[in-house]
């Protein structure tokens, strides 16, 4: 059976993005975004992680005396909080100046998997296009922030905010970022953010299960450094198989 005709799990085509990332002719559309991602992400895990103790101790310092025997339970869950929260962001800013690339690595990857070319515009107009592109990263900035701050308030409430604040968090990163991913092959064929997110939630148990190795492996040193192109790949193969039809 033919890739293009294969259904897969969500979490099936994360790892399936990796051994697209891997692929010979993938390869070389690979190298920026993988690059930038390890200057940004490389650069925040190295400052994050000279601070995490003082974060820690301050927010475990909030909990009620009463809710203090949490502690042993709420310190692992803080730390793989301030872990996403703090590579989601990153990882953001990474893909708002990757973009351009990662809209050409998603276009190579559907080439790839489906014999067929997704544009026949030259270099010059794909330059042409990078405010467009820049603008639909915008966009997904803006239907984000506002969810993540108010669950960043939520993490500061004492007690509620360490014990709900956590597991909310995760389920929140986990469809951010299959909306991230997941955009860069909908936007090479024009396909708006709304219909976009539209399409994402008709197959959600996919999506979420897609966003949540992302966010998992995206909270991993080292690892990390290596998600986005892969998460890039995996994306345009749910794409392909799941939403171009």
């Amino acid at each position: 059976m033919s890739f293009v005709t294969r259904k897969r799990s969500g979490f099936g085509y994360f790892f399936y993005g990796l051994e697209l990332a891997l692929t010979p002719g993938i390869r070389p559309f690979v190298l920026l975004p993988l690059l930038t991602n390890i200057i940004l992400v490389g650069g925040a895990l190295f400052y994050l992680f000279s601070n995490l103790d003082i974060w820690i101790n301050q927010l475990m310092g909030q909990l009620p005396a009463f809710l203090s025997w949490l502690s042993y339970i709420l310190w692992p869950l803080l730390v793989l909080t301030i872990l996403a929260t703090f590579s989601y962001f990153f990882s953001t800013l990474a893909n708002f100046i990757a973009a351009p690339f990662n809209g050409l690595l998603a276009e190579k990857v559907e080439e790839h998997l489906t014999k067929q070319k997704v544009s026949d515009d030259g270099a010059l107009a794909v330059v042409k296009d990078i405010p467009r592109v820049l603008g639909r990263e915008w966009r997904k900035l803006v239907y984000v922030l506002p969810k993540a701050i108010g669950l960043f308030l939520l993490l500061l409430i004492p007690g509620l905010g360490q014990t709900v604040g956590p597991v909310l968090w995760f389920a929140f990163t986990a469809w951010m970022l299959a909306i991230q991913y997941c955009d860069y092959p909908f936007d090479n064929h024009k396909v708006s953010f709304n219909d976009m997110r539209y399409s994402l939630k008709q197959k959600q148990g996919k999506a979420y299960g897609f966003g949540a190795l992302v966010s998992f492996f995206t909270t991993i040193p080292i690892l990390n450094l290596i998600v986005m192109p892969v998460a890039v790949c995996g994306a345009t193969a749910m794409w392909v198989n799941e939403f171009k039809k």
